[in-house]
């Protein structure tokens, strides 16, 4: 059951950061940078989550020195810089071109889980991953479509998937050290929205957010659904299942920035290739969730 729940959890989590594009977007047409549209996220998110845990339980606050570290690399790289190169791919190409670089990050969890945490790399992990890198490529149009990637938003796209493995590995850690999810999620959010402060002008920010009620209530939202309930979700499936089986799961998010792109913003969605993407990714997540053991363990387990 525990498993299952944990599944669920991640499965929302992707389905939530599916929706990012729709908010990066507005915020690009109201003349935003992609560092300043990260520090509306972050800095509402970590005040948000912040006061969440003192009203809930404030001893989750407490850390190590020693292992500052480790939130020091889940905040700035796996979020601060993970969002900054996202949302400029995102500026810079097609919905689906960013979410399918993205999920190379499947693909960096699986090596670095085996190096890092000696986890065992099963034929349907792999053949999962197959399935959703191949999925992914249909669904955003590399395979079978007319998909025109910059090099500069190749490269901010595949960053993007490297930075966005790291989490998995960075909670890992943390998880094994005997963290909560919650204080994982509290002082990855503070350290990336202190990041980002450092690089924002955060005067134009401050306009846009507080321009109306309306305004303020759209920040508010952009930072409960595109991070607070995703990371919390993605971060309590991760006490139950493996960190690659997780990020395969979450493979679904580019399926949903798809969609989105289609839908609302008109963007091509080929055909028959899309949907047979589509087909794949959702294979592969069953496919995940039927083949590997009952008997799997964490990382680090």
């Amino acid at each position: 059951m525990k498993k299952k729940l944990a599944v669920l959890s991640v499965l929302a989590a992707g389905i939530l950061w599916g929706c990012i594009g729709i908010f990066v977007r507005h915020y690009t047409a109201l003349g935003l940078s992609s560092m300043q549209t990260v520090s509306i996220r972050m800095t509402l998110a970590a005040v948000m989550f912040a006061l969440f845990v003192l009203i809930y339980k404030p001893r989750l606050f407490k850390i190590r020195l020693k292992d500052i570290w480790i939130f020091l690399g889940s905040g700035i790289i796996s979020v601060g810089l993970f969002t900054y190169f996202y949302f400029t791919s995102i500026e810079l190409s097609s919905l689906s071109a960013a979410a399918v670089l993205l999920y190379t990050a499947p693909a960096f969890v699986m090596l670095f889980s085996l190096i890092f945490f000696k986890e065992k790399l099963t034929a349907p992990k792999v053949i999962s991953l197959v399935l959703a890198v191949l999925g992914c490529a249909m669904t955003t149009g590399v395979i079978g479509g007319q998909l025109t990637v910059t090099l500069a938003g190749f490269l901010f796209g595949l960053g993007s998937g490297i930075c966005y493995a790291l989490y998995s590995i960075f909670s890992r850690f943390a998880l094994n050290r005997g963290y909560e999810p919650f204080t994982i999620t509290l002082y990855t959010f503070i350290l990336a929205a202190a990041f980002c402060l450092v690089f924002t002008d955060v005067r134009p920010v401050a306009d846009v957010i507080f321009a109306d009620f309306g305004s303020v209530c759209y920040a508010l939202l952009f930072a409960l659904a595109s991070c607070v309930l995703p990371y919390v979700f993605y971060t309590l499936g991760l006490k139950n299942i493996a960190s690659s089986t997780a990020s395969i799961i979450a493979t679904v998010e580019p399926v949903v920035a798809t969609v989105i792109g289609a839908v609302v913003f008109s963007e091509p969605l080929a055909v028959p290739f899309g949907y047979i993407g589509i087909a794949l990714v959702l294979l592969s997540v069953v496919m995940i969730n039927i083949k590997f053991g009952k008997n799997e363990k964490k990382d680090g387990a």
